[in-house]
């Protein structure tokens, strides 16, 4: 029996696959596409997914094939500058890179682990019992596991066999995009485009190198199918109606459509089978928060199924997956809402606006929605306590290294700056680091294997009142 199978080998997919394989947890992963898709449908990782990277020993293989940017303008447009030690992160940048490229080095990464990726395999069918998952495929195969997770987008097959609600709005505009070749120089295309903006905030041609730009401009109403690709035709016409020009569109690499529709699956956990990702929330776009959303998804979940297959998952920490990420993703849906609001070109939502561009004078505000955005604000509801408690812990230096250096092995961690506490019997899950950091103002910290702080504090009695929350119970 497979101890779970993963549907969908998009970023969320293939990063939940390899953190179950970090714990000895042997993972499936299922897409029905023979290839991997050309559409680049994000372009940049925030600061939280940044830190998830750098927690996995991943991020040097990123930062080669990236290019770090301000964090700026990613609310509506809006948003201004902060200065970088003010963020609160040791990565106060947005990683721009194609989310084709951070398909192929994920895959690189789970396939380093062990993890087994089967193309060209459509899920059709599930039913589950007290023990495990019964998967069918299109082929008539049928293959049993543990625990199957729905990572299969917004269209979730997953989601769909279960039977799991997604309310919602369905999508009210669209938008057209691709990847195309131009002939107008990049001084009009930038004079045009800018002028264009004034009204039209979506609106643009972005150079990607080698000839080649990602247009993206408003569809003239919403596609009633939306698997079916828009035409260069029809591209061309509606770039053209809104800047007088086409830019001499031609040759595209691709062409798609995107909405705005918001939706949100009722629970994230039916049984052996959880969604994760775009199969667990779709949204507007807006502030580039798709991607990350999964990416951040899949790390919580990892660790916490590994822990139920692996046998020593204390009771509720397989649905404290639904608890904590559930809000996290309402959270996100409110804010690309609100966002889709102060792009509209009407008057009440314009007046709105300029009131809101107005507030980002005042730097707390400005942080505040900045932090949204690049999700280094979570706080998981953890009980009373430190203000820590909840909180994922950013990297400090230490005395001998980096704190994220320490957490490769997607393992519980005690950072002691006392030398004094144990976790003697749960040393096969939680890591003791004895060591010292100038940044960090508590004795010790208790991290959970997705970097939040689960305990803080010095009494090694409480400790141990702790430990079994998360950890489950002592061996020996």
């Amino acid at each position: 029996m497979i101890d779970v199978i993963v549907a969908g080998c998009g970023p969320t997919g293939l990063l939940l696959a390899a953190e179950l394989q970090l714990h000895g947890v042997h993972a499936l992963v299922l897409d029905k596409d023979a290839e991997p898709t050309r559409i680049v449908r994000a372009l940049g990782l925030h600061a939280r997914s940044v830190e998830v990277l750098d927690q996995r020993g991943l991020l040097e293989r990123f930062l080669a094939l990236g290019q770090q940017y301000p964090v700026d303008g990613f609310f509506a447009g809006i948003t201004k500058p902060l200065p970088p030690d003010r963020l609160g992160t040791a990565h106060p940048y947005v990683l721009g890179i194609p989310q084709t490229t951070t398909d192929r080095l994920l895959t690189e990464h789970a396939t380093e682990l062990g993890v087994e990726i089967r193309r060209g395999h459509e899920l059709v069918g599930l039913s589950q019992d007290d023990h495990g998952v019964t998967v069918e495929l299109a082929d008539g195969t049928r293959l049993r596991s543990r625990y199957l997770v729905g990572c299969d987008g917004g269209r979730s097959t997953v989601r769909k066999l279960l039977g799991v609600g997604f309310p919602g709005e369905p999508a009210r505009v669209e938008w057209l995009l691709g990847e195309v070749e131009l002939t107008a120089p990049l001084e009009t295309l930038n004079a045009v485009g800018a002028e264009v903006r004034k009204t039209q905030k979506v609106f643009g041609a972005m150079p990607l190198g080698d000839g080649l730009y990602r247009v993206v401009a408003p569809a003239e109403g919403v596609a009633e199918d939306r698997t079916v690709p828009p035409t260069l035709d029809e591209l061309k016409r509606q770039v053209r109606k809104l800047a007088g020009t086409d830019f001499g569109v031609h040759s595209p690499r691709w062409l798609s459509r995107f909405g705005d529709a918001t939706r949100l699956a009722e629970r994230y956990r039916t049984g052996r089978v959880l969604l994760a990702g775009d199969a667990a929330h779709i949204h507007p776009p807006m502030g580039g928060q798709g991607l990350n959303l999964g990416l951040q998804d899949a790390v919580n979940l990892g660790w916490k199924l590994a822990a139920e297959v692996n046998g020593w998952a204390p009771e509720g920490l397989l649905d404290s997956y639904h608890t904590e990420r559930r809000p996290v993703a309402a959270d996100v849906l409110d804010n690309t809402r609100a966002q889709t609001e102060l792009m509209s070109t009407e008057p009440g939502p314009q007046a709105v606006r300029r009131l809101v561009a107005d507030l980002m004078d005042f730097e707390e505000v400005n942080r505040y929605l900045i932090e949204r955005i690049i999700a280094i604000g979570i706080r998981y509801d953890f009980g009373e306590g430190h203000d820590l408690l909840g909180r994922r812990l950013r990297d400090v230096g230490l005395k001998r290294g980096r704190l994220y250096g320490l957490m490769h092995g997607g393992r519980g961690l005690l950072l002691d700056q006392t030398g004094l506490l144990s976790v003697a019997g749960w040393a096969d899950r939680v890591d003791h680091v004895v060591d010292v950091s100038e940044e960090l103002d508590v004795p010790a910290a208790l991290l959970r294997p997705d970097g939040h702080v689960a305990w803080v504090g010095e009494d090694q009695a409480d400790l141990l009142s702790h430990l079994p929350r998360w950890f489950g119970a002592p061996v020996g």
